[in-house]
């Protein structure tokens, strides 16, 4: 029992090895605190008219998205630029379980309990998982830009198939509706019940992020650590190589695919343009903002990268050609500031890879990586090629001059 070990001070007093600390504290009251505005957002929304629920979702499903992808890369060190095709493998696979259209629902060939939203929810994990693994075990010897570019492959073939297997997927069609509007006691989730939807997905993030704390604690995630930092120094202490490379794919691919199920449950309808490698690069970037190996920042990033794609964006361009109209000019009053947003998102990478590298907020451990121990490696860290050159000149000068 760790949580209930005690330690012996100098005096014979024992007190918790785990007591909480101010800091500990601090977090658990603003952690609180969040989820209270959270749970309570939809009604303020209401109240207030701000109309933001419908953003709201997708900016959720961004957010589980980031998790998964934070697995794979910022716990694993595996760069995957495919992550966009599992989101689609779960997507589809709950259209092809529960639409009444679907091919293999109007052959017989689902049974009527696998045709409801929950069961296929977990089918739809199960399956992601499945083609998770499938991708990893022929990557296993690869790593870094090899990794990245059969990952980004497979992103591009996945969509591309579901666009063109039209008597499966519909093609250009895509698959409309997608479940019957489940039922939880006595929340409603049909398609105009946003607020459910609301909690739902938030219920499940947050679920999810236990998981993945959990997960991180553990040895598996002990695993993942030494694995992104020395591969060849991870199987010389005896860790799998293998096994735990198939089990960051497989994860990372299950929460893509389960966010997936949901967005196409959410929105009623699935297509292949829905699932881009833009996708891909958009969740990658929000990881990258919030801070690689921790999943708040993961999150973190996915909402404001969200916040700016859905919200911020359609509320600027109002603004924008207004002014455009005072000044007299036809590109401002006709430009839509949603047409810049990779733009922004790029300029955001560079400077966030420029000022502050290990993201918005790095893990501890990588935020340890980033900073040096002592003032003088930093200063030494910091000093131009030029001073360094012009240093060694001195001291050159120098000694010659005492040989003299």
């Amino acid at each position: 029992m760790a949580n209930l070990a005690r330690v012996r001070s100098a005096g014979g007093s024992s007190q918790p090895a785990y007591a909480a600390t101010p800091r500990s504290r601090r977090d658990i009251v603003i952690f609180v605190a969040i989820l209270i505005f959270l749970l309570a957002f939809p009604f303020i929304d209401q109240s207030l008219g701000l109309r933001l629920m419908g953003a709201l979702l997708p900016i959720g499903i961004y957010a589980l998205l980031a998790m998964g992808l934070n697995i794979v890369v910022g716990y694993a060190g595996l760069l995957d630029l495919g992550y966009a095709a599992f989101f689609a493998i779960g997507a589809y696979t709950v259209g092809f379980l529960t639409s009444p259209g679907s091919v293999f629902v109007q052959a017989g060939w689902i049974p009527p309990f696998f045709q409801q939203f929950w069961p296929a929810l977990v089918i739809a994990f199960v399956v992601a998982a499945i083609f998770g693994v499938f991708l990893g075990a022929p990557t296993l010897r690869l790593r870094g830009d090899y990794l990245a570019i059969v990952t980004l492959g497979f992103g591009e073939i996945v969509p591309n198939f579901f666009l063109n297997a039209v008597p499966l997927t519909g093609g250009t069609r895509g698959i409309n509706p997608i479940a019957k509007p489940p039922t939880l006691g006595p929340f409603d989730f049909g398609q105009t019940a946003q607020r459910n939807w609301y909690w739902l997905i938030l219920a499940i993030g947050l679920f999810s992020i236990f998981i993945i704390l959990r997960l991180y604690d553990s040895r598996l995630g002990r695993s993942w650590q030494a694995v992104r930092e020395d591969e060849l120094a991870a199987a010389s202490m005896g860790i799998n190589l293998t096994r735990t490379k198939l089990w960051a794919f497989a994860l990372g691919a299950s929460f893509s695919g389960f966010a997936g199920s949901l967005f196409s449950s959410a929105f009623q309808y699935v297509h292949p343009s829905q699932f881009e490698f833009t996708l891909s690069i958009l969740i990658l970037s929000a990881v990258i903002l919030g801070g690689i190996g921790n999943v708040f920042g993961a999150v973190i990033g996915a909402v404001l990268i969200g916040s700016f794609d859905r919200i911020l964006a359609e509320r600027l361009t109002g603004p924008l050609n207004a002014f455009g109209e005072q000044i007299g000019s036809d590109w401002l009053a006709s430009h839509n500031v949603g047409e810049d947003r990779y733009v922004v998102f790029g300029l955001a990478l560079v400077l966030m890879m420029l000022l502050r590298p290990g993201g918005l907020f790095p893990s501890k451990q990588r935020s340890a990586e980033l900073q040096p121990d002592a003032e003088d490696i930093s200063v030494q860290e910091q000093q131009d090629l030029f001073d360094v050159r012009q240093h060694d000149d001195e001291v050159s000068d120098v000694r010659g001059g005492q040989v003299a």
